[in-house]
């Protein structure tokens, strides 16, 4: 796994149920609700809705592909599946796991911003 040198400019993905800061934290990465992007350079944030969540299979690969897309440095999420471990290690996006239940994505930013 690569980690990214502090300062240069990390857009963060944290998975979530819904698309704003109360939404609780999603621990399924390819079959989270939303992607909540945080861009540490501006604290800039969006939320892009998972077209993948209830596909029949391969989410987490789909998913794993919108983070390369979407230039995505770091994914904060409770669990990744083989092939989508292998899909964001290719493209060298680090991998956050939490195992948190009741935290919103709001309060994940804060930790971040500190």
């Amino acid at each position: 796994m690569v980690f990214l040198k502090r300062g240069k400019q990390m857009k963060t993905v944290i998975t979530a149920t819904g698309n704003n800061f109360e939404s609780p934290f999603d621990r399924r990465f390819g079959r989270a609700a939303w992607f909540c992007v945080y861009d540490d350079q501006n604290q800039e944030v969006t939320f892009h809705e998972n077209g993948f969540a209830d596909a029949g299979n391969g989410a987490g690969t789909k998913a794993a592909e919108k983070m390369v897309e979407l230039k995505i440095g770091k994914v904060i999420s409770g669990d990744f599946g083989p092939k989508a471990k292998d899909l964001l290690d290719k493209f060298e996006i680090q991998m956050v796991i939490l195992q948190e239940d009741d935290i919103a994505v709001g309060d994940i930013i804060k930790r971040m911003q500190k």
